[in-house]
């Protein structure tokens, strides 16, 4: 690693004195009114410390050109308006950045017909629908995140309340406040997207790399509670991915290489009235893992598309799509251990292909305005799994999974924005098709020494189920006492065609709401209060028992209770300050009939969760609080720092809350950016995380198990009773852009682990191999018996410390 790097700073420097002119670049973009969607005409745009600025046109639209290269903090005001900072805006000579304002009517300055600047309102995130829990991230914050590697997954999670599974620092399941992985809802640009991630664990949500384009986005916004009623069938948060448009005025793109993958987007004009942002990915991390001698060969390939038309001043209709296609495979290693063995024997190959697609009518009415989104998601899953990776042969089969989820989606909502009440109102109809067969070797037949056998047991079924998914809901808010208190309610009901009791919308009546008392230009209160629900997984709704009988129709919505309350302190228009307590309780949670564990410890894996019969009857809690500091860029620096405590605890069969597998407790993330002269930039990050709790094997089924199913037998009558080490890293980052007349060059330097910090790892079951990694070593010496009596227990417990140089460029143009 340290010559690499040594390499790369020598190269960085060499390079750095070979453009000397100073370059310039330009930003576009619109000023709208945020309540209605109407441009505004007249708004000033102006870049802070300069002279460089201009007025918004008759369409809302405004140029800034011949900026000097660099990172900027960029103003939009008019009088009657809230004025809104925009920070730490890249500036280069390659691509114009895309900057659209989105103006909050100000009742005072109305009122009394003079500029009232309010500080605190460019650093809050606070929204008029949801006044606390939201946190927001930009393009830039996402592209320069240290360690991030351009994954939107993997950079939220230095937001509060946000963990990984375990602290791994090779998945992106997200974890909101103690919640699982599947109780989050992803939307981009108003269509809900099933899957962000590749290599997804069928009914939950994780995987180790992100499918999106940080190139796509203008901003991604998340909520952890509170949540607009017009999402449905989120529990935890909700992630709203806003898509920039593309170069109205020309063609341009970039070209981003890095150690492990090779990407492009292109962007530009088809018309005056239509525009296109395109991008492919193209993963080689199967030629990295061979290098460093892992059995793993993942690989993938992922699509993205935007096209914009305005069919008119009011109307403007978008496409958008994302996909990708996913290999999961093995090689064998050049140094054979006991732990390579151990991962090609246990985890199945996977291969994987999803997409998401649709079109949005945006129609602008008499204040406010009408969407309408036509969407269709699909996911096809393939797992295979073969006893000593014996390919092929069906008799050595342990695992076959095919199965294809399905969705056609109609939504239509109306917002409204009249004398300061903004309220919205709306629907949505989804078409739902589940196609999946099964097979799965849970022990295979045994003949013991006095010649008695134990008979093989498997699961193995076909199930295509299809129904539909109905929801309706309404939002209403308002500000009260000259604009100090602001009060927002919702209701929402969701049913389906399938369950037993889904037809009934009075068993998911879920109200919410949410008061924000301003106690001063710089202080807030803020509170809320609400119910949620979420229909089981496809997986859960269509397994089939050995008898083809659909067990789980009984299933009930999953319920989540909300109450949150805290404070936002804005000292300055780019600081905050918030602190925030949170309770959630839950009911319904599906429970394993088969061994009495919620699936709420589940879906951390690579396996699918939920193919198996469940009992609504788990119940949960979580509970903790969150500080978050938030400095944007001043004078060259930014910072974010925050610190959660959580506790998470899920009940199964016996009612006991026990502590789950995403109690974590302690969860820190900061991060530091400085902006150098000459283009040089230097990122820091630091994560930690309270171990998490897991359940140890039992000593006297495993070696039967292990010999008759290759896997242990864990002791669910102490659940999560050990825990992990803790998870720490610390990622840099340098950054050094040569500009051109019309391009750019960012070389830069990722290292993850700086300071390799140990990775923690649930300890596996296996038995002792021999010298050489053949076979097994016995007791007695003799081949290891067929029900595992004369093996050699042993835990695999692989927490070696993992730094990833990486080295990378991304050229614009």
């Amino acid at each position: 690693m340290s010559i690499n790097f040594k390499i790369s700073l020598f190269f960085l420097l060499l390079i750095s004195g070979v453009v000397k002119a100073q370059k310039t670049g330009s930003i576009i973009g619109t000023v709208k009114d945020k309540n209605t969607q109407e441009t505004i005409i007249g708004a000033i745009v102006q870049i802070e410390n300069t002279q460089l600025g201009v007025s918004s046109d008759i369409d809302g639209n405004f140029k800034i050109s011949n900026i000097p290269v660099g990172s900027y903090n960029v103003k939009a005001s008019l009088v009657g308006y809230q004025a809104l900072v925009k920070f730490n805006i890249n500036v280069t000579s390659g691509n114009d950045i895309l900057l659209n304002f989105e103006l909050v009517a100000d009742n005072k300055q109305l009122k009394e017909v003079e500029i009232t600047f309010d500080k605190g309102k460019s650093a809050s995130s606070a929204d008029m629908i949801t006044p606390l829990s939201v946190q927001s991230l930009t393009t830039e914050e996402i592209r320069s995140n240290p360690g991030g590697n351009f994954d939107i997954s993997r950079v939220v999670q230095v937001l509060p309340g946000v963990a990984g599974a375990g602290g791994a620092s090779f998945r992106n399941d997200i974890i909101i406040r103690g919640g699982a992985p599947n109780e989050n809802v992803y939307y981009l640009d108003g269509i809900e997207i099933p899957v962000i991630n590749h290599f997804q664990t069928q009914g939950s949500s994780g995987g180790p790399a992100g499918m999106l384009n940080v190139s796509f986005i203008e901003d991604v916004k998340l909520s952890s509670s509170a949540f607009d009623a017009r999402f449905d069938n989120t529990l935890a948060s909700v992630f709203q991915f806003k898509q920039r448009e593309g170069n109205p005025d020309r063609v341009s793109g970039n070209v981003r290489l890095s150690s492990s993958e090779l990407a492009a987007t292109l962007e530009g004009p088809i018309s005056k009235k239509t525009n296109y942002l395109v991008s492919a990915r193209r993963s080689y991390l199967q030629l990295l893992f061979e290098a460093i001698d892992l059995p793993i060969r993942p690989n993938f390939w992922d699509f993205q598309y935007k096209v914009t038309h305005r069919i008119n001043s009011k109307t403007t209709i978008t496409a958008i799509g994302v996909g990708a296609i996913d290999e999961f495979s093995f090689g064998i290693p050049r140094v054979s251990a006991p732990e390579k063995t151990f991962v090609l024997n246990s985890t199945p190959s996977i291969n994987q292909w999803n997409y998401t697609t649709g079109f949005s009518l945006k129609r602008l009415v008499k204040n406010g305005f009408v969407n309408v989104a036509l969407s269709r998601n699909m996911f096809d899953n393939q797992l295979d799994r073969f006893e000593n990776k014996d390919i092929g042969n069906e008799n050595a089969r342990i695992l076959k999974i095919r199965s294809q989820e399905i969705e056609n989606k109609l939504r239509i909502d109306v917002n409204k924005f009249k004398n300061n009440w903004k309220f919205s109102y709306g629907v949505v109809g989804q078409y739902v098709k589940f196609n999946n067969a099964l097979y799965n070797r849970i022990r295979k037949s045994v003949l013991l020494p006095n010649g008695d056998s134990i008979p093989q047991i498997a699961i193995n079924y076909e199930s295509n189920i299809e129904f539909f998914k109905f929801g309706a809901f309404a939002q209403a808010a308002k500000r009260f006492f000259k604009d100090k208190l602001l009060i927002s309610a919702g209701l929402r009901s969701d049913g389906n065609s399938f369950t037993n009791t889904g037809n009934n919308p009075l068993n998911t009546i879920s109200p919410r709401l949410s008061m924000s008392l301003a106690l001063s230009s710089k202080f807030n209160l803020n509170a809320s209060v609400g119910d949620y629900y979420k229909i089981p997984a496809y997986t859960v709704l269509g397994f089939k028992n050995n008898e083809g009988e659909l067990v789980n129709k009984n299933a009930k919505y999953i319920r989540s209770t909300h109450y949150v309350a805290g404070f936002e302190y804005l000292p300055k228009e780019s600081l905050r300050f918030t602190l925030e307590g949170f309770y959630k309780k839950y009911n319904n949670y599906p429970v394993s009939i088969a061994n009495g564990i919620s699936l709420a410890n589940l879906g951390g894996g690579f396996d699918v969760l939920g193919n198996e019969a469940v009992r609504s009857i788990g119940g949960g809690e979580t509970y903790g609080f969150e500080f978050y500091y938030q400095q944007k860029l001043i004078k060259k620096t930014f910072a974010v720092f925050s610190y959660t405590f959580v506790r998470s605890k899920f009940s199964g069969t016996n009612g006991a809350l026990i502590a789950s597998t995403w109690d974590n407790r302690h969860l820190i993330s900061a991060i530091f950016g400085y902006k150098l002269k000459r283009g040089w930039e230097l990122g820091a990050k630091f994560r930690f995380a309270g171990g998490t709790p897991y359940t140890p094997f039992d000593s006297i089924a495993s070696p039967f198990s292990f010999a008759t199913a290759g896997q242990g037998t864990l002791d669910f009558t102490r659940l999560n009773s050990q825990r992990l080490i803790n998870f720490s890293q610390f990622d840099i980052r340098i950054d050094k852009k040569f500009y051109f007349k019309k391009a750019t060059l960012d070389i830069y330097i990722d290292i993850q682990n700086l300071f390799r910090a140990p990775s923690p790892a649930i300890p596996d079951y296996t038995f002792k191999r021999n010298a050489d990694n053949t076979g097994f070593e016995t007791t007695d010496g003799q081949a290891l018996s067929p029900n595992g009596s004369n093996g050699i227990p042993i835990l695999l417990q692989d927490q070696t410390p993992l730094s990833i140089p990486a080295v990378g460029f991304i050229f614009e143009f």
